[in-house]
């Protein structure tokens, strides 16, 4: 069976919410030899990019998003352990986290993921993070950057919160703000001051590189 194939199958389980499908399937890219990163983001991220918009368009609801997630993060589980960690010369450490109010947490556990691969130090918070933990994390930890997501427009404020927390104690500069996730776009981010919008996973680490001039 061919690469493409494959990644098709799986995304196409995926959105199905079949996790056996999903696991058998991602054990054949193993045994192909495929990079487990891009079985991921071809055919895992692929799938939940797909659920998304079947969710924007309200043929999902929730209970379908999270039964499809738990397919992904099947898939995930079987190709973790074979990710070829990158070593970086110049070490990135990083906070990530979802802003307090929302539990939504798919996006950026795809994010971690990436940027582990990446070889990147990633300090996960994980969901409904109260705003002051990201800097005191950021602070405790020396960290380069802090990675705020959200899935709810109720709670985006909360990123421009954290930026202006960041001014008011002077060390804004000390740090490279990403945001991300379903209702943020390249506007909020000017318009709140972050240094980058990513709307995926796989664009996250590039841009991180680009930011931190890493290779």
């Amino acid at each position: 069976m061919d690469k493409e194939k494959l990644f098709k199958e799986i995304s196409d389980n995926v959105v199905d919410m079949d996790d056996e499908a999903v696991e058998d399937l991602c054990e054949q890219t193993l045994d192909a030899g495929i990079d487990p990163s891009e079985t991921i983001r071809e055919g895992l991220i692929d799938g939940m990019n797909r659920v998304s918009e079947l969710f924007e368009s309200e043929e999902y609801f929730l209970p379908e998003v999270m039964t499809s997630s738990f397919a992904m993060n099947a898939g995930i589980d079987i190709l973790k352990p074979h990710i070829k960690q990158e070593t970086l010369e110049t070490p990135v450490s990083m906070v990530i986290g979802v802003v307090e109010g929302d539990t939504h947490d798919i996006g950026k556990n795809l994010v971690k993921i990436m940027c582990e691969a990446a070889g990147f130090k990633v300090y996960d918070l994980g969901k409904d993070v109260p705003l002051d933990s990201f800097i005191e994390t950021a602070e405790e930890k020396h960290c380069d950057l802090i990675c705020m997501s959200t899935l709810m427009t109720t709670t985006m404020e909360g990123m421009r919160t954290v930026v202006n927390k960041l001014k008011d104690r002077g060390i804004r500069d000390k740090y490279k703000v990403m945001i991300g996730g379903g209702p943020i776009s390249q506007k909020f981010a000017d318009l709140i001051g972050a240094d980058a919008y990513t709307p995926n996973a796989h664009a996250a680490v590039l841009k991180i590189k680009e930011m931190m001039g890493v290779h």
